[in-house]
């Protein structure tokens, strides 16, 4: 079972430091990431979002490639690409997969002008380490569908301070 957290951040930038964050402890292993979104509300009050994969883009290209390939094969290879990326680029506006926009937008309106949510669906994650390397980074939890335990443990490792001292010491060698 997933589990959906929103922090908001007083910007886009750090909120996207820390999505950024987010991945690398993703590449490590020490969490799994199904979607990670940031929406910013902008002065005039729109909400603008700000997706992990742009769905659009993705199935532009793909439609492309396979456009092109099966127009080969009927020898209109131009005609095909178009086709294959228009039909791919359609596809891949109506497809949404992770978090709901709708559900994104909604929570976001109650944020404050010019601050960001990022919403974070973690399929699975080694809260310890995890909770560790996110220590002090701040923000306000916002929702989560975590129990009260963890979630008082994330507010707890958000709100926290970072040890002025934070580069480990190097191992003694080895004789």
């Amino acid at each position: 079972m997933s589990d959906l957290v929103v922090i908001v951040y007083p910007s886009e930038e750090k909120a996207e430091e820390v999505r950024q964050h987010l991945l690398k402890l993703q590449k490590e292993y020490l969490i799994t990431l199904a979607d990670a979104v940031i929406a910013v509300k902008t002065e005039s009050g729109h909400i603008k979002l700000n997706q992990l994969v742009n769905t659009t883009a993705t199935g532009a290209i793909s439609g492309g490639f396979w456009g092109l390939l099966i127009g080969t094969l009927f020898l209109m290879p131009v005609v095909g690409a178009a086709i294959g990326a228009a039909s791919g680029a359609l596809g891949g506006a109506l497809a949404d997969f992770g978090i709901d926009d709708k559900f994104i937008k909604e929570l976001a309106e109650s944020i404050q002008p010019g601050n960001a949510a990022l919403f974070v669906l973690i399929k699975q994650m080694t809260a310890d380490k995890v909770l560790e390397e996110i220590k002090g980074s701040g923000g306000v939890v916002l929702k989560t569908s975590l129990d009260h335990t963890k979630e008082q443990a994330l507010r707890d490792a958000l709100n926290a301070s970072v040890p002025a001292e934070t580069t480990p010491e190097a191992p003694a060698p080895q004789a």
